[in-house]
């Protein structure tokens, strides 16, 4: 028999699902997660990478079946977005937390950013679910969508799988252990990043000077 591998902190959860389902429950929570439903995909996916070091399913395997999940899911998102998705948002969205104020933030950020923000959404809670749908909703093209939906999903699902794959139980405790320090790291990175835009609008303030001082140096003709 396959060696056994029990799943540690909050992995434990999706263990039951993953016991009896295997590489479907896999398919069926990345697909659903991709398209607004919550379901926890990308939780299920580290789980049954750890299963796949421990040698009770096939890390190839889990990885083809969460990349096309995640990229059918995420069309299937899109295209409910281009056949009236401002609709369903405004009916039903505020049962899965997409409120009609969040929904139009996020189509301003879709507007400014386009395709980088549908690679960067798989990695990122509340836009994984519904960059389909916002991408939809804004008439982002749809090969660009693909595009951009494929590249994110490729590189969401080889992190976590890779990384689940290597660590295998090690990875909860690394979580918890980095958890205890996080606030530490957003103090220190929100100073880092004051003090870039600091230094940078001193910059600017600085070159327009000496802008506006060669203008009035400059000899009249």
């Amino acid at each position: 028999m396959p060696p056994t591998s029990e799943l540690p902190g909050f992995l434990q959860g999706v263990a039951p699902i993953l016991d009896r389902w295997g590489y479907f429950a896999v398919a069926a929570m990345i697909g659903f997660e991709s398209f607004g439903v919550p379901a926890p995909g990308q939780t299920i996916m580290v789980a049954a990478a750890i299963y796949a070091g421990a040698g009770r399913l096939n890390i190839i395997g889990v990885a083809v079946i969460a990349f096309a999940a995640a990229v059918l899911g995420d069309n299937v998102g899109y295209l409910i977005g281009v056949r009236g998705g401002r609709k369903v948002v405004y009916r039903w969205g505020k049962y899965v937390f997409l409120t009609p104020a969040r929904l139009h933030r996020a189509e301003a950020f879709f507007a400014r950013r386009g395709g980088r923000i549908v690679v960067i959404a798989r990695f990122i809670d509340g836009l994984r679910q519904f960059n389909g749908l916002i991408a939809g909703i804004t008439a982002m093209p749809w090969r660009s969508f693909l595009l951009y939906n494929a590249i994110g999903a490729a590189l969401w699902v080889g992190w976590w799988t890779s990384i689940a794959y290597v660590l295998g139980n090690h990875l909860v405790e690394i979580i918890e252990h980095v958890d205890r320090y996080k606030w530490w790291a957003i103090t220190i990175a929100t100073l880092a990043v004051i003090a870039y835009v600091t230094l940078h609008l001193r910059h600017i303030r600085r070159r327009r000077a000496r802008n506006v001082a060669a203008v009035v140096e400059e000899p009249q003709g």
